[in-house]
């Protein structure tokens, strides 16, 4: 027995009732092109468009003879906004008054709801989900990337299950609200970083310092290198790039993509299938360990985590050294200098490379890099200042993350 598409969603708002209606793009939108009379002289601001739901950007100004014959339009506000190329990939976004004035090419066709059927800010969350993306990849037949182009006839002809304008207008409001909700958050968590960014820089330059307990100051900074700090400094091993994906609690080594955020993630693995690899793993990631990212691109090379608990089943690649502290200095300390910006200049200046796209540091050049110690009392102490400063990032980046999922499961409960 063939099974009846809902006609309701599962999540609604109660003062709504009655089936959603089918309709096609065309019923509901209309195309708005109005061409402009490009000048050679006139300066044109053009708009672009980021992949899966990410939004408009705005292009440098431009002279019209730079344009030459590319075809543009004026943008319109409260549209729906396409790119062709990569619409299949929800490269989809609404217009506002803000890009009033600027010009789109003829890859950016923008669509205006008709009056009293559709609000384009839910049409926007509309393909924003998976059965969105289904669909804006039905109008876009072809192979992989740019060869997949959006059939303009295509998008006119696709089926949308709708409910009334008010019902669309509520909906779309509220997940207005909840993308503000997120936005604020952002907001919050890249200001905390900022904060800490400028803290860092104060502490380890000693324009800030701490006292101790007793209101006493703590003695003067001694002048040593990394390598009267760093116990060991070790490299794992070279394993084939393309093993499969393993969980956390599989034996796996550890991708260098587990440092290039700033922070250690152990979810960034891969599983070793070779016998003959498994017998060369030499000792798992342990707890207090700071794990450096010693070849990698130029941006990332020097980028360092800290790991707090071990992970038995974890081991390391040849791009990626494990450094233990000496008892005598706070391992946790150790790793806010290396992930300090001060810190980052000096390694990044060190790094070596015929390559463009990829900078190596040696072991010598890391351990000879003269840095000032407190006593193991501040260490410790600022170590604290700055780990809790991560906790609230962390927390704000939870939040965020929750925000995030209960959006994602709202796109697909409030809608058919």
């Amino acid at each position: 027995m063939k099974h009846r598409k809902p006609t309701v969603p599962r999540l609604r708002f109660p003062e709504f009732e009655g089936s959603w209606q089918l309709k096609t793009v065309k019923d509901v939108l209309e195309k708005r092109s109005i061409p402009v009379d490009v000048q050679a002289a006139t300066e044109y601001r053009q708009i672009g468009l980021r992949s899966h739901g990410k939004g408009i950007f705005h292009k440098d100004a431009v002279t019209g003879e730079s344009l030459g014959e590319k075809r543009v339009f004026w943008v319109q506000p409260d549209c729906l906004v396409l790119n062709i190329v990569f619409a299949w990939e929800q490269a989809v976004g609404t217009t506002s008054e803000t890009e009033c004035g600027m010009v789109a090419s003829h890859r950016f066709p923008m669509y205006a709801a008709r009056s009293g059927l559709a609000d384009v800010s839910f049409l926007f969350r509309f393909f924003l989900r998976k059965k969105g993306r289904h669909l804006l990849g039905l109008a876009s037949p072809g192979g992989a990337g740019r060869n997949r182009t959006l059939g303009q006839n295509e998008f006119d002809k696709l089926k949308l299950t709708l409910p009334t304008l008010p019902e669309q207008q509520k909906i779309a409001a509220f997940l207005t609200a909840v993308d503000g909700r997120i936005e604020q958050l952002s907001r919050k968590k890249a200001l905390l970083e900022e904060y800490k960014k400028g803290v860092m820089q104060q502490l380890f330059t000693q324009a800030l310092r701490f006292q101790d307990d007793h209101g006493h100051d703590f003695p003067d900074w001694e002048q040593k290198t990394l390598g009267d700090v760093i116990t060991s400094l070790d490299a794992g091993v070279s394993v084939n790039s393309e093993d499969s994906p393993a969980s956390p609690t599989e034996q796996g080594v550890l991708k260098t993509s587990c440092v290039t955020k700033g922070a250690f993630d152990p979810n960034e693995n891969k599983r070793v299938t070779d016998e003959g690899e498994r017998s060369r793993l030499k000792e798992p990631v342990t707890a207090n360990t700071i794990i450096i990212s010693r070849m990698n691109t130029p941006a990332l090379v020097g980028m360092s985590g800290f790991v707090r608990e071990s992970y038995p089943n974890l081991f390391l690649p040849d791009r990626l050294w494990a450094a233990k502290v000496s008892p005598e200095h706070s391992a946790e300390w150790t790793a806010h200098l290396f992930g300090s910006s001060m810190m980052r200049s000096v390694i990044s200046s060190k790094a070596t490379g015929t390559s463009g796209s990829m900078k190596n540091i040696t072991k010598d050049d890391v351990l000879s890099i003269p840095v000032q110690l407190p006593s193991l009392p501040e260490q410790t102490k600022i170590a604290g200042f700055l780990s809790a400063l991560d906790g609230k990032i962390a927390a704000v980046g939870e939040q965020m993350r929750q925000t995030q999922a209960w959006k994602k499961g709202l796109l697909q409960q409030m809608f058919v």
